[in-house]
C-alpha cells in the first residue's frame, strides 16, 4: 500500500501561521497536521505502508527541515519516502499526477488539511473508495451521489437540492491507482480544467464512465484546519480524542509547572514552563514556549513564544511569540487579529 499526500499549497486561509510555517507543518496536539493525518491513515489501513509520496510546493518554503521531517515519518511507519515537487498550483489533478512515478499499485491518495478518526473496512470489491462523512448542511459541501446498490454514481458540488448527506473529505483509496493515473493523464492532454485548474474529479468521472466501481468509506469524525477557528475547534477534539485513549503522553517530562492548574485535555511541549497559571481544557502549549500569570483555554500556542499576564479563550499563537496582556500600545504584523 502506498499514501500519496499533496500538500504543495500556501494555506492563505489559515495566515498568519501560515506565514512562516507551511500549514501541514503546523501542530495539532502537539504533532503536525499531516503527521497525525498519515498515522491516523495508517491505522484505518492496517496493512504495512511500503511508500508515502509527499508533493510539495516550492523549495524555498518547504524547505531540507520539511523534507527531513517527512522523511522521519515515513521512516517510523516503515515507508521509504518519495519527494515531488508542483511548481504551480493548477489544481488536484495536476498535483497527483506530479507523484507520477509512485501512481502504482494500491494507495491511498491524502490533502494535507483535514484529521479523521475512522474505523471502517475497505470494500474488496471497489475500485476506489471515496471517504466521506455525514453532514447537517450537504449544501455547503462536495457530496457523492448514490445508486440503490450503495455505489457513488456521480460526485456533486454544493447543490441547492438534496443529493446525500455524505460530504467529500479529500481522502481516496484506489485498488490501483494507475488507473487514475491514465485518466488524469487525459484530462491533462484534453486540457480540462474547472476554475482554471486541473481536477482530480474530472479523472474520477472517466473512471467512473469506464465502470470502475466507486464505494464510500464513512469516517467517524472529519477535523479540518482550513483556518484558524476551525484548526483551534480541532485541537481540542483531537486532545480529547488522545486523552480518552491515553496513548500519547500528553504533558512532557520536561515541562516545568510552577503553581500551574493544569484543566484536561492539553498538551504541555518539551522544555515549556508555566507559573501562576490555569491551562486548559482544550490547550495545546507547544515546546519551549513560557506562560506567566494567565488563564487559557480553547486554545493553541505553539513553540518558543513568551505570553503573560494574558486570559485567552479560543486563540490562536505562533511561534516565537512575545505577547504582555497588560500592554495598550502594540505593533502586530501583517494578518494580526486581536478580537
Amino acid at each position: 500500500m502506498k499514501i500519496i499526500v499533496p500538500m504543495a499549497g500556501r494555506g492563505s486561509r489559515l495566515r498568519p501561521h501560515s506565514l512562516t510555517v507551511p500549514k501541514p507543518l503546523i501542530p495539532v496536539a502537539g504533532k503536525p497536521i499531516v503527521h497525525r493525518l498519515v498515522r491516523d491513515i495508517a491505522k484505518v489501513l492496517k496493512e504495512p505502508i511500503e511508500e508515502i509520496a509527499f508533493v510539495l510546493g516550492d523549495p524555498a518554503w518547504f524547505d531540507d527541515s520539511v523534507v527531513e521531517s517527512l522523511q522521519d515519518l515515513a521512516h517510523s511507519l516503515g515507508a521509504i519516502p518519495s519527494i515531488y515537487r508542483q511548481d504551480q498550483p493548477l489544481g488536484t489533478g495536476h498535483a497527483i499526477m506530479c507523484a507520477a512515478p509512485s501512481l502504482s499499485g494500491p494507495a491511498v491518495i491524502a490533502y494535507a488539511d483535514t484529521l479523521i478518526r475512522a474505523t471502517f473496512e475497505l470494500d474488496p470489491e471497489a475500485d476506489s473508495v471515496i471517504w466521506t462523512k455525514k453532514v447537517e448542511n450537504p449544501e455547503a459541501f462536495g457530496v457523492v451521489k448514490l445508486n440503490e446498490k450503495d455505489e457513488i454514481t456521480e460526485l456533486v458540488e454544493k447543490s441547492k437540492t438534496f443529493v446525500s448527506d455524505q460530504a467529500v473529505i479529500g481522502i481516496y483509496y484506489f485498488k490501483d491507482v494507475a488507473v487514475l493515473k491514465s485518466k488524469l493523464q487525459e484530462v491533462l492532454e484534453e486540457n480540462i480544467m474547472n476554475g482554471g485548474e486541473y481536477q482530480i474529479n474530472d479523472g474520477i468521472k472517466k473512471m467512473m464512465t469506464d465502470g470502475k466501481i466507486f464505494k464510500t468509506g464513512t469516517v467517524d469524525e472529519w477535523m479540518d484546519c482550513g483556518n484558524k477557528a476551525v484548526t483551534v475547534e480541532t485541537n481540542g477534539k483531537m486532545l480529547q480524542f488522545l486523552h480518552d485513549d491515553g496513548e500519547e503522553q500528553l504533558i512532557s517530562k520536561t515541562a516545568v509547572l510552577e503553581n500551574a492548574s493544569i484543566i484536561p485535555p492539553c498538551y504541555i511541549g518539551e522544555n515549556a514552563i508555566l507559573r501562576n497559571v490555569t491551562i486548559g481544557p482544550n490547550v495545546s502549549v507547544g515546546d519551549g514556549t513560557e506562560i506567566e500569570d494567565s488563564t487559557i483555554k480553547n486554545s493553541l500556542i505553539q513553540s518558543q513564544s513568551f505570553i503573560k499576564n494574558v486570559q485567552l479563550d479560543n486563540a490562536m499563537i505562533g511561534n516565537h511569540v512575545r505577547y504582555d496582556g497588560t500592554f495598550t500600545q502594540v505593533s502586530l504584523g501583517d494578518y494580526t487579529v486581536l478580537e
